[in-house]
């Protein structure tokens, strides 16, 4: 069996700036995608926290309605104290559902937003970092004087 020899390719210098360029550029994308994802989904975690801190509310209100609601159903079983009963009760239903609800979209909000703000920090701070040795790689090379000739002495 005849095993082939492996030849080096050659890599032309223009080619390898343009994949390191491209490179800078994708992560420069990530960096600066996942900072806006970041935002928009911390802005959207403060409102889902600001519907559950209305709705959390909203059911205080209508158990302390519901208690009063009972306590009159107790002193008088007319008809219209049960209908008002009940519909409290259906309304504590419904406040209780979309309070299950908020509650599932903001627990996938929080384990998203951790999980982004980890990417991003790493992807910011590589760009930093490679900005940074950019600076350094294409400072101009000074030009150094050449040192004066020390002055022959005569004997």
């Amino acid at each position: 069996m005849a095993v082939k020899k492996k030849t080096r390719s050659s890599v032309s210098g223009n080619k390898s700036l343009q994949s390191v360029d491209d490179a800078i550029a994708t992560l420069a994308n990530a960096a600066a995608t996942t900072s806006k994802a970041v935002i928009d989904i911390t802005k959207n975690k403060k409102k889902l926290l600001a519907e559950s801190k209305r709705l959390a509310k909203k059911l205080a209100t209508l158990m302390k309605k519901k208690k009063a609601a009972k306590a009159t159903l107790n002193k008088d079983s007319s008809a219209t104290n049960r209908k008002a009963l009940k519909t409290i009760e259906k309304d504590i239903s419904v406040n209780k559902k979309e309070a299950a609800k908020i509650t599932a979209e903001k627990s996938v909000a929080i384990a998203e937003l951790s999980a982004l703000k980890v990417v991003s920090k790493r992807a910011m701070v590589y760009a930093k970092a490679l900005a940074s040795a950019d600076k350094v790689l294409n400072k101009p090379k000074r030009k150094r004087r050449k040192k004066k000739r020390a002055a022959k002495v005569s004997s």
